[in-house]
């Protein structure tokens, strides 16, 4: 079984991250397939919660991690956090025993069900991934498994939005397929007002490759006048290759 707490691994979003994977299992376990993931297709579908990580491991794993220097313990690692039934839990005993604050990484795929948002609401930050505009292109890159549909999850960041305390962040990944839909992906950012937009491309080696500067650029001046707005090559430097970025960020990293 992969180690529950890894790294720390350097963020572009959040610093030096502490991961935490509530799942760790032999394999991507998801509720999506996205065919830019860097884990590979995804080995363990999964659209129901679950009990991964039991409490008396997370705490072992907790204390064996106490006094690393971090910015953020972060919940990610072999695939969708919040399939695991005691991530609440889990990010209370996070930020109990390492003193970090605390963040969530989530494809945003059960942010409809209302128990999975009052567990996210205990994070410090959320942050959230919306790749597509309509119900057509979100089934063509996330690939969702179940009878997940794009309004309904655009439905439940929203009401996330309205009700939470902490930084709700958008990450947004930009690929051939969508590179065209900047404008729509602008609007809906406005419509959820979240605190930052991250506007992302995959440098990680996957079945899918990055865009260039000066595509994400372009694709930025579509988020103009929204506030919080950032994109991958403004924080790692517009020369990173794919294969520079994998060796600095080599292990499980942030998906």
């Amino acid at each position: 079984m992969p180690s529950i707490v890894y790294g720390p691994v350097p963020s572009w979003r959040l610093g030096r991250s502490l991961g935490i994977d509530m799942l760790s299992t032999a394999g991507n376990t998801c509720s999506f397939d996205c065919i830019y993931c860097q884990l590979g297709s995804t080995s363990h579908p999964l659209t129901e919660r679950r009990l991964f990580v039991t409490t008396h491991d997370l705490e072992m794993a907790l204390n064996d991690a106490r006094g690393i220097p971090a910015d953020y313990a972060t919940f990610s690692g072999m695939g969708e956090p919040t399939l695991a039934s005691n991530l609440g839990e889990a990010i209370q005993m996070a930020r109990s025993i390492l003193q970090l604050p605390t963040a969530v990484l989530t494809n945003a795929s059960l942010m409809p069900e209302s128990d999975v948002c009052r567990e996210l609401a205990l994070a410090d930050v959320v942050v959230a991934k919306v790749d597509a505009p309509s119900n057509d292109l979100f089934h063509r890159i996330n690939r969702p498994f179940g009878d997940a549909a794009l309004q309904d999850i655009l439905d439940g960041i929203r009401r996330f939005r309205s009700a939470y305390g902490g930084n709700l962040a958008l990450q947004m990944m930009f690929i051939e397929t969508n590179k065209d839909c900047a404008e729509q992906m602008a609007q809906i950012a406005a419509d959820i007002s979240p605190d930052e937009i991250q506007i992302n491309t995959p440098l990680r080696p996957c079945a899918v490759g990055p865009l260039s500067p000066e595509e994400i650029a372009a694709i930025r001046q579509h988020f103009a006048g929204l506030p919080g707005v950032v994109t991958v090559y403004e924080r790692v430097g517009p020369d990173v290759t794919p294969i520079d970025k994998q060796e600095v960020m080599r292990r499980r990293p942030e998906r």
